[in-house]
Parts: C-alpha cells; structure tokens; sequence
C-alpha cells in the first residue's frame, strides 16, 4: 500500500456541517483555499473528539506561545458553511495536530479511512491543512454547536433517543421520552 501526500497550505476556509435529520446525519468537513478545496465525509464522534481537541491544542499553544486574536483573523460565518460541490473525496480515518512555530499554523493532518481489502492495494490519502490559530478556534467552537444539535439524549442512560419514537434504544422500547425514557436497563 503506498500513500499520495496532498498539501493545502495557507487554508481559506475550514468547516464541519451535518447533512440530513438528526439520528440520520453525515458529518463532512470541507476545507481549502479559493477556489481549491476539498470535502471529507466523518463520524459525528470523530467531530466531537476534533472539535475537543482542537481546543485543548489551541489552549497549550497560547501557554507556550501566547498571541492576541484578532478581529481580522476570525472566519465570517459563510467561511463555516458547506460549499459546493460537497460531495466527499473519502471516508476519514487518522486525525493528527501539528504546529508550524515559524509560520503560526496549526497543522492538521487527515488520513484517508482503510474501508476495504482491495483498498489495500490502492494509494491511501493523506492530506495536510495549514491553518491559522483563529481558524482553527472558530472551527473548533462551530463544530461543537453542530454536534449538539443532534438527537435528544436519555436522562438515564445518555444514549441518543430514536428521533422519531424517542424511545431509549437501551430499554427496548419500553417507555418514552415523556415520561420515564428507561430504567437504565
């Protein structure tokens, strides 16, 4: 298996969104500089643990390399909305953070998913997104957002509520939403 390195340097615009309902969503991140970019499709918990670290990273960073953030560096609200064409390039597999001291860009490197046996014998993508610490804080807190607006929870069990019964998937369908969801059983 051999690996095809892409680099967007210098990114533009970087954003995750859900496609469809809640219970039904498909996560994509999409990223790139005009008019170059590119859309990645991800699990909602792949956006969360993003999204979570992203936050911590940019936390250590401003310790050891502390900076202001200004107005000017901050995405506009269409720069974290999805584009066309959002049609994904592949599944996500790896995520890894990286700094660039001399340049100040938090560098995050995703690696395509390994989705099948004859995927073996193909090139897998790795790609790296060059982005500025404000970017990456705006993504960071609008990524979270999203993943919030899904489905209900269960105030027994956490587990997320079928949309359209609000059932507790964990208590076979005994009980709803309403009253008591589960039994934590």
């Amino acid at each position: 298996m051999s690996e095809k390195l892409l680099d967007f340097d210098s990114v533009s615009r970087i954003t995750i969104e859900a496609v469809g309902t809640p219970g039904k969503r498909v996560f994509l991140l999409q990223a790139g500089h005009h008019p170059k970019g590119i859309t990645l499709k991800l699990e909602k918990e792949q956006a969360r643990i993003l999204a979570l670290s992203l936050a911590e990273f940019l936390e250590e960073l401003d310790k050891k390399y502390p900076r202001t953030y200004a107005q000017s560096g901050t995405p506009s609200s269409s720069d974290l909305t999805l584009q066309n064409p959002s049609e994904p390039l592949f599944a996500v597999g790896q995520i890894g953070l990286g700094y660039d001291q001399e340049h100040d860009r938090v560098v995050l490197v995703i690696q395509e998913a390994l989705l099948s046996e004859e995927q073996e014998q193909q090139e897998l993508i790795t790609i790296r997104f060059w982005i500025t610490r404000p970017q990456m804080k705006a993504l960071s807190e609008h990524t979270l957002t999203i993943v919030n607006q899904g489905r209900p929870t269960c105030y027994f069990c956490d587990a997320p509520l079928d949309p359209e019964t609000l059932f507790c998937p964990r208590h076979n369908g005994h009980g709803n939403a309403g009253r008591a969801p589960c039994l934590n059983g």
